[in-house]
């Protein structure tokens, strides 16, 4: 859009005439001329003026209008997030949850209490998620990542994690039992209170867990299970754990990088 310019008054058409160099490219420079002719009478109309004006403010407006209405444009996305979620409800598929849960932890909005239980989740990312209170219970979450997140109370029972990441994730109070931790990486994780009972954390790492306030670890298969603390291993077959060979078919990387 160009705002209002003053326009020189066109030059005769014996001057256009001339720069036709063939009788054909005549028709041609007929046409320019009256263009010429046709955009100088209109500039001079205040009333086009105007609305080239009005054409410029309308385009600021919408901008502005972008900006403001960001915030309900977050919150319908958000909702539509949660649709997805609650409408997969209790069905084994995705349901596109990968990608919805993914995208509200991106925003910085709270899982707590979320229900995804027996949802197909494989490499899900939820790093610092807020998951407290969350309900996994055989779920298949594979090669995902939950590094740092917040899964104090959360149900992992009989839920799928192989090889999954979730160093410096609290699981405080969690109910892991009989979940697959084949492969998985629990480095620097909080472990206070959990239930272990079932689980299988063959080749697992187990790097610098807190693992003292353990609530119970009944059959957990430990064979494998690689920097493990020290004095953790003796109390922890004291207690219940076995070390059964290791599954054929449980990873031995340690979970995602």
């Amino acid at each position: 859009m160009l705002i209002h310019t003053e326009r020189k008054r066109p030059s005769p058409w014996s001057h256009y005439r001339a720069q036709a160099k063939h009788a054909a490219l005549v028709p041609f420079h007929s046409v320019e001329w009256f263009c010429r002719w046709l955009a100088y009478w209109l500039s001079g109309w205040a009333l086009l003026e105007v609305l080239e004006y009005v054409g410029t403010l309308s385009v600021l407006i919408a901008v502005i209008s972008y900006f403001a209405e960001s915030g309900d444009r977050t919150k319908q996305k958000h909702y539509q997030a949660w649709q997805v979620i609650n409408t997969a409800h209790h069905t084994s598929g995705s349901g596109g949850r990968i990608e919805a849960l993914a995208e509200l932890n991106a925003d910085g909005v709270p899982l707590v209490g979320v229900d995804v239980s027996s949802a197909f989740l494989q490499g899900v990312q939820l790093p610092k998620a807020r998951l407290l209170r969350a309900n996994f219970t055989a779920a298949d979450v594979r090669n995902s990542n939950l590094s740092g997140a917040d899964l104090s109370y959360a149900s992992l029972n009989g839920a799928n994690f192989r090889q999954s990441d979730l160093s410096h994730a609290s699981l405080d109070s969690a109910d892991l039992t009989d979940a697959d931790f084949c492969g998985a990486r629990f480095v620097s994780s909080d472990l206070s209170g959990v239930t272990f009972d079932g689980a299988d954390l063959g080749n697992a790492d187990l790097s610098a867990i807190q693992w003292q306030q353990i609530k119970s670890v009944k059959k957990t298969n430990l064979a494998g299970v690689k920097n493990v603390p020290e004095g953790f291993l003796p109390w922890a077959l004291k207690n219940g754990a076995v070390q059964l060979e290791t599954n054929p078919s449980c990873p031995m990387g340690g979970g995602n990088p």
